[in-house]
């Protein structure tokens, strides 16, 4: 039956247009933006997902750059006591020399006196950003260890924890005090006397430097572990959410050739009450 109220095929292919209109501004959405779901309502779970990866991925960010801060100081504090070893293995030397009767014990005592405030300096000197892992107060204000954060824990829907690494103080401040425990050289007993000091201080600054080395290996290979870690949340969340190009590029094409055909379809339909007027004539 034929009407002049009604077009069928028109409102059929007026559908079908739309649906494919509607199509079209989806797949060029996210061709611009580079999303698949860019918003809620092109996926809810898939968002919301990927929202809470993004906050996390931040978080390791920030992380990143804690664990960058931490490495230095601690990397400071390393090369200090390194440099505090090769120090007092001067002084040994020194003290070995005092061991014989024909040497100028003054003279020693004074080139030992020079490396002791080396040690001093090096020891004041051993700080990044207000920290020393070097003296008994680490940061001015009591502590004894410094704490880097170095990760983000996550179990299931739980909110997540963080985790620290501590590094502690080796205290070359009290337990290398060369200044207040270290026997002045005047002759070949007090020589000696001096010789076992030394190598209990050089024994300390060596275990000293170890640990601060270990750690510093530690906190280096987290910060690895964590840029590795953050990578591969955001190659994650771009599989989840980014628009494959290519199969969006194909979809495109397919779409703007359908679009054509549909406008051309409902022009077809729109023509159709014309051919009524034929039966009155």
């Amino acid at each position: 039956m034929s009407s002049i109220l009604t077009n069928n095929g028109a409102i059929v292919a007026l559908q079908t247009l739309k649906s494919i209109n509607m199509d079209l501004a989806k797949t060029q959405d996210a061709i611009s933006t580079g999303k698949e779901v860019a918003t809620a309502k092109d996926g809810s779970a898939v968002w919301a997902i990927s929202k809470v990866m993004e906050s996390d991925v931040s978080g390791f960010e920030a992380i990143s750059d804690a664990l960058s801060l931490g490495e230095s100081t601690v990397a400071v504090a390393s090369a200090a006591a390194e440099q505090i070893v090769e120090v007092l293995g001067e002084i040994k030397q020194l003290a070995v020399s005092a061991n014989s009767e024909n040497v100028d014990f003054g003279k020693i005592q004074t080139d030992i006196s020079e490396r002791v405030a080396q040690v001093a300096s090096i020891i004041g000197a051993a700080q990044f950003n207000g920290s020393n892992l070097l003296a008994t107060d680490v940061d001015g204000a009591g502590a004894t260890s410094l704490s880097i954060v170095s990760s983000l824990d996550r179990v299931g829907s739980a909110a997540p924890t963080a985790s620290t690494i501590s590094v502690d103080t080796v205290d070359f401040e009290a337990n290398v005090d060369l200044a207040t425990d270290l026997t002045a050289i005047t002759d070949t007993t007090t020589a000696a006397t001096a010789l076992g000091e030394i190598e209990t201080f050089l024994q300390t600054a060596i275990d000293g430097a170890a640990a601060l080395g270990a750690s510093a290996a530690r906190i280096r290979d987290q910060n690895e572990f964590v840029g590795k870690l953050t990578d591969a949340m955001k190659m994650g969340m771009g599989s989840l959410v980014d628009t494959d190009m290519e199969e969006a590029s194909a979809r495109l094409q397919a779409l703007q050739t359908q679009q054509q055909l549909g406008v051309q379809a409902l022009s077809i339909a729109n023509q159709a009450p014309q051919t009524i007027m034929q039966l009155f004539r």
